[in-house]
């Protein structure tokens, strides 16, 4: 997921470091009076240690110290050049709010909450919030817990940073898996909102969770295994569902399925329903790859978010590939449709994310980020990144999932 770390101060920013570590592709904004400081202490100290060094040189001594710090500072030096700073956190937290998948805040969680309140719309929609401390004492998850992925990038934090995690969510404090956490793992939505709250609220009081799959997914298959490997009861739509012998249990049951129509009697009683989101490829390649090339780095793209490669709804990428046999051939293996965007429409995108850039592509082909952009353009105002820009032998990928109306 893309995700955005917000500091407020100097320590704030040491510890942003720390996230950016456990987290590579993580963009990090800072206030700017905090990186001002930053920048001028890492000047002052690295202008005092190069005199150091000079007159422990002059006078025979060893100056290893001195080059460690002096490198030290133009460390600092160069990871303040790629910093966002900002003069306000509500202003910056407006910008961000609907750009990112996730918000990591290393500040009060006060201040978090005064600067999110007024752009929450739903737990559908909104980004995961995560909120640190500035020792990275604890971890807290604030918004979005179980759909935007809050809980689960509170535990990779705090086991990154060996910190305590905070998660209040209710099934997670009793231990139990709740549909909508399912969900976000596997590339669901859940709807409508209001069974989400009623059939966690029973898995809580003990209700039994079953699961009814549309046998007429292309996932079907791997839904099952996915969820079954959780304990839970899975069926596929027409199997003979026979109570469970001794059971006594209330029942709560989940449907998966793009059609939610085909299920007339779950949707009159306000059942809950989890609809599988497209998958979308965003493919950059060089000139000449084979398919199988590229088909190989699909599988592992894939597999890195848990999904089949047969999972993919659509291949998108820039329009100067439109000719690219590779890319064609792949799309036709699969029998799915490949879309190719125009360069000005993928700038466009790469502006409106803030996406990174390859210098040596964008003066290879004009723009300088494909996988990224391709998918985000392909997936409108409802994309989500899964897996971000990832680079393999001659070809790049990234995937995005994209919610359905």
């Amino acid at each position: 997921m893309r995700t955005a770390v917000l500091a407020l101060t100097a320590q704030g920013a040491e510890t942003a470091r720390r996230v950016q570590m456990a987290l590579p592709d993580a963009d990090v904004y800072l206030s700017k009076r905090a990186a001002d400081a930053l920048a001028d202490s890492a000047q002052d100290k690295a202008a005092g240690d190069t005199a150091a060094t000079s007159g422990s040189a002059a006078a025979g001594s060893d100056a290893t110290t001195g080059g460690s710090a002096a490198a030290g500072s133009t460390a600092t030096a160069a990871w303040l050049a790629g910093v966002t700073t900002f003069p306000r956190i509500v202003q910056a937290t407006a910008d961000v709010f609907t750009r990112y998948d996730a918000l990591v805040f290393l500040m009060a969680t006060g201040i978090v909450v005064r600067s999110i309140a007024p752009l929450i719309r739903s737990k559908l929609a909104d980004p995961a919030v995560v909120v640190l401390d500035e020792q990275a004492h604890h971890v807290i998850s604030l918004l979005s817990g179980h759909v935007g992925g809050a809980n689960e990038l509170t535990r990779q934090l705090a086991a990154a940073l060996g910190s305590d995690p905070v998660i209040t969510t209710a099934t997670d404090v009793e231990g139990k898996v709740a549909p909508d956490a399912i969900a976000g793992r596997l590339g669901l939505v859940p709807e409508p909102h209001g069974a989400i709250l009623a059939v966690n609220r029973a898995v809580l009081e003990g209700a039994q969770l079953r699961y009814i799959i549309d046998d007429a997914l292309p996932l079907a298959d791997f839904y099952q295994e996915q969820l079954a490997a959780l304990g839970d009861e899975v069926f596929f739509r027409g199997e003979g569902i026979l109570p469970k012998e001794g059971e006594t249990r209330p029942i709560v049951e989940v449907v998966i399925t793009r059609t939610p129509a085909e299920f007339p009697a779950h949707q009159k009683r306000g059942g809950l329903f989890l609809r599988p989101e497209r998958l979308i490829a965003g493919v950059g390649c060089r000139r000449g790859t084979s398919w199988e090339t590229i088909r190989a780095a699909l599988v592992d793209a894939c597999g890195r978010i848990g999904v089949p490669v047969e999972g993919i709804s659509c291949l998108a990428s820039t329009a100067v590939k439109r000719d690219e046999v590779g890319l064609l051939t792949i799309a036709d293996v699969y029998g799915i449709p490949i879309h190719f965007f125009e360069n000005e429409a993928l700038a466009a995108v790469i502006e409106r994310y803030g996406l990174r850039e390859s210098e040596f592509v964008k003066k290879t082909i004009g723009i300088g980020n494909v996988a990224e952009s391709a998918a985000l353009a392909e997936a409108g105002q409802r994309g989500r990144i899964a897996l971000g820009k990832t680079k393999y032998e001659k070809v790049t990928v990234a995937l995005v999932w994209q919610r359905l109306q």
